[in-house]
Parts: structure tokens; C-alpha cells; sequence
């Protein structure tokens, strides 16, 4: 029978403050837990069945007494609460130099090169939320034909566009041409394509975002995976985030929903590896949107489909919950924001209700993956496989 992991990140689930939250404006956050508390009657009964409610310093809801997972959660080493930093933490890079954030805007150099190279000039350039800007240029935009360029509080360069004024093909074009001038001083994380569809009061952003990563500095797991020749299957925006790099298979997704489907087909499927998926809607719908109760309803509609994804695991299959960063809708400002994530693993040879503590770094999660699947583990990160194996 074939060993596999499917690990799923529940995109900015993050669960409390870290303790260098103050240094990133985020003291008191805490994405799942001050949703909890802000709303009424959460229905969650897989993931407390799983142990969400027993992690240490978790007090928005109360635990089970036999919790069939074990629990815990992670502290971050490197230097930023984004999800490039996040996601290649958890693979096993440490990134202690924050990537480059453009606060005020881009340079008046960096945008003159893009308009040249993309024969257009910009609207925007500036720090902003997706769906306000979509509501203070789109009609510019629908008018001009004008690309709309802005950043966030996060290391990007994101372009929007209509999908009717311009197409799909040329949009990604241009993240490309802009991917290829964000590079050395002036590297961003991530080029993102936000395209969207509708008319002035009612535009839309479609599933067709793509993200233009960096290239990793260092192999990660995934790298590993392949080089042992197994499969790296990546679901949702995972092979964006390590720009290809280690992944032997990839399907992007149109939903949270289409990313738990698309897994579930995997794990139907002959492979031998890890499937790894990102749920982005948590992040990109709720969280940037401070929509709390819409985050809500994404946690229980997730829960509910928990069964059907640990029906289809095989004898020898684990499964690892877990996120990136935190994004708490009831925070100021629309920004990702500085949590512990958590980590929940369950398999039929997992000891269930074993307690990992806080994990030192996002990496022990890679450490383990690479020691469960017997690859060559990351460079850092501890394996806690033998905590967890019965």
C-alpha cells in the first residue's frame, strides 16, 4: 500500500498572537478564535473531534475528552506573516530577511519600465484592498483599458484587470514582464493576477488569479519528495507559491470547496507522496474582506467535509490540518496578521490525543512529512513522527 500525506493549509486559520506580535501591529489577534467569539454557535464538530479545542492556549472553545488527532501548534521563526514566508517555512526555509513591502506605492522607475514594456500606462499604484480598488478604478479602467497596479501591507505586485477588456492571456503576460523587473533590490514575493469580471457596483474577482513566486533560495521537502521520485502533487495556489519548484503534478482550484473535491480525487488515485493543498477562501474572501461571519461559515462548511476526506485516507495515509499565517477579521486594517498556526494530524497508525505543544517553528511540519514519507528531510525543523506513530 502506498504511504502518502495530505496536508491541507487552511489559508490565514491562524490561532493567537505570536510573541513578536507587537512588533507587527497585531497584539490580541486571533483569526479562529475571535471568530468564535464573535459569533454565535459555531458548528465545528470534526475539527474538535480532531483536537482543535484541546491546543494549549486555546480557550475560545472547550476541548473534547478524546480527542481522535493529535494536536498543537507552531511558532514562527522567520520574518514576515505572508504567505510565501509561511508556506516556505513550513517546507523548510527560514526566511529572516522580510521581503520587500512598497508601502507608499511603487517607484516611479519600476512603474515607467512596466508601462513600457507592457505598451500601457497604470491606474493605482498604491497600498490598497482588492475590492476597493475594483470600486474606485474599475470604471477607469473599463474606459482606459488601463491595467489597475497595487500593493498591500504584503510583499506584492498585483495587477487587475477585466477579463473582457483584458483577456486572460495578456494579463498573465504582464505579471510575467513584471515578475521579470521585480527581481534583485526591488524583489516582491509574489506578482498576482487579479482578474475580475461584472460592471461598475458589481464587479467581481474570478478563480482565474494566478501568483508569480520567487523561486525558493533553498530546496524545500517538496523538492526532496521528487527527487525520491514520488509524487509532490500541489492543489489551489501551492505550485504559484514554490514557482513550480518540486512539484510533479498541479490543478489549481476555483474554491475551498473545489480545493477538498480536488484532493479527494487524489486520494482516490494511485500515487505515493504528499498532496498538499491551499484552501484560499478563508484568506482571500474573509479574512482581507473582514467578513466574520462569512470566515465563520467557511470554517463549518470545511468541517462538514472533513469525514468525507479521512473516509477516502488509506491504512497508511496521514493527514496534517494546518495554516499559514493568521488574516483576523476583526482586526484593524485588511492585512494578514502575526498567529500561531495550528496543527492537527490524524491517520489510522496515529496515537490519537497526543499533545505536540508549541512546535519551535513552522518547519517541524516539513521535517516530519520528509521523516514520514522517508526522504531527505529540510534543513530545518524537527520530525515529531515519533511522537505521533503508534
Amino acid at each position: 500500500m502506498s504511504k502518502r500525506v495530505v496536508l491541507v493549509v487552511m489559508d490565514s486559520l491562524g490561532i493567537g498572537e505570536l510573541p513578536d506580535a507587537k512588533e507587527f501591529n497585531d497584539v490580541g489577534t486571533n483569526t479562529f478564535g475571535n471568530i468564535i467569539k464573535n459569533t454565535k454557535d459555531i458548528k465545528i464538530p470534526n475539527l474538535l473531534n480532531l483536537g482543535v479545542g484541546n491546543i494549549d492556549g486555546f480557550d475560545a472553545i472547550e476541548g473534547v475528552k478524546n480527542p481522535i488527532g493529535a494536536y498543537g501548534k507552531s511558532d514562527e521563526v522567520s520574518q514576515g506573516k505572508d504567505t510565501t514566508t509561511g508556506h516556505w517555512e513550513i517546507a523548510g526555509i527560514r526566511v529572516d530577511e522580510p521581503f520587500k513591502t512598497f508601502p507608499n506605492g511603487f517607484t516611479k522607475e519600476i512603474i515607467e519600465e512596466f508601462e513600457k514594456k507592457t505598451n500601457s500606462k497604470v491606474l493605482g499604484n498604491k497600498p490598497a484592498s482588492g475590492t476597493a480598488i475594483l470600486d474606485e478604478l474599475g470604471k477607469e479602467h473599463m474606459e482606459t483599458k488601463n491595467p489597475i497596479v497595487y500593493t498591500s501591507a504584503d510583499s506584492v505586485f498585483q495587477i487587475a484587470a477585466h477579463e473582457e477588456i483584458i483577456p486572460l492571456e495578456k494579463l498573465y503576460e504582464m505579471c510575467q514582464i513584471a515578475r521579470d523587473i521585480m527581481q534583485g533590490e526591488n524583489a516582491v514575493a509574489r506578482i498576482i493576477a487579479r482578474p475580475f469580471v461584472g460592471e461598475e457596483g458589481n464587479f467581481k474577482r474570478t478563480a482565474n488569479r494566478r501568483d508569480y513566486s520567487l523561486d525558493p533560495f533553498e530546496d524545500t521537502v517538496l523538492d526532496n519528495i521528487k527527487a525520491a521520485g514520488l509524487d509532490m502533487i500541489a492543489v489551489g495556489k501551492i505550485e504559484d507559491i514554490y514557482n513550480q519548484k518540486g512539484v510533479t503534478e498541479a490543478i489549481h482550484t476555483k474554491s475551498n470547496m473545489d480545493g477538498v473535491d480536488q484532493t479527494i480525487k487524489y486520494l482516490k488515485e494511485e500515487n505515493n507522496g504528499l498532496i498538499f493543498t491551499n484552501l484560499v477562501d478563508f484568506d482571500a474572501m474573509y479574512g482581507h474582506r473582514r467578513n466574520v461571519e462569512g470566515y465563520k461559515e467557511a470554517i463549518e462548511e470545511f468541517d462538514a467535509r472533513i469525514p468525507e476526506i479521512i473516509e477516502n485516507l488509506n491504512d497508511e495515509d496521514i493527514l496534517i490540518l494546518t495554516a499559514d499565517h493568521g488574516n483576523d477579521p476583526t482586526h484593524v486594517g485588511t492585512d494578514h496578521t502575526r498567529e500561531y498556526i495550528p496543527l492537527l494530524v490524524y491517520g489510522k497508525n496515529v496515537k490519537p490525543g497526543v499533545n505536540l505543544g508549541i512546535r519551535k517553528t513552522f518547519s517541524d511540519i516539513g521535517a516530519t512529512v520528509a521523516d514520514i514519507l522517508d526522504v531527505k528531510a529540510p534543513k530545518y525543523g524537527e520530525s515529531f513522527k515519533s511522537m505521533i506513530m503508534k
